[in-house]
């Protein structure tokens, strides 16, 4: 039991939300609110300390006018600005794509990751559109 705790505390020690340039994440969870409910799933790769670009594509079952949504979208990781732990990233985003409906959509948002190991965490992005779920860390 005691070499089990040691290896856990060992992984977790090192999780980092946000490494900056070359910093690669996938998220997967579900879409609560916004162009309407369903899954959600976006890419992100670090330009450098502050700033990530990345694309991403929703998909919605309940709302009769929007089937999906694709996108590009950019961040602002505020985690070496604020001297967050290294398992915490706070970042505002936009998101800028193509609507089901031939319509151009936006969404704006604020985000937290936070990372139990080097490569697994969670998510949340609270804004024009809300979603949570899984974060994997390449």
């Amino acid at each position: 039991m005691i070499i089990f705790t040691l290896f856990i505390l060992s992984i977790t020690t090192y999780a980092q939300s946000y490494e900056g340039k070359s910093d690669q994440k996938l998220n997967i969870g579900y879409d609560f609110y916004g162009y309407g409910s369903g899954f959600k799933m976006t890419y992100d790769y670090g330009l450098g300390n502050l700033f990530s670009i990345g694309v991403g594509a929703s998909y919605y079952f309940d709302n009769d006018e929007n089937d999906y949504f694709i996108y590009g979208r950019t961040n602002l990781h505020l985690s070496h600005l604020l001297d967050l732990p290294r398992k915490l990233d706070i970042y505002p985003g936009v998101e800028i794509g193509y609507l089901s409906r031939n319509d151009i959509g936006i969404s704006g948002y604020v985000g937290f990751r936070y990372f139990f190991t080097n490569h697994i965490g969670v998510f949340a992005e609270i804004g024009t559109t809300g979603s949570a779920g899984l974060s994997i860390n390449f």
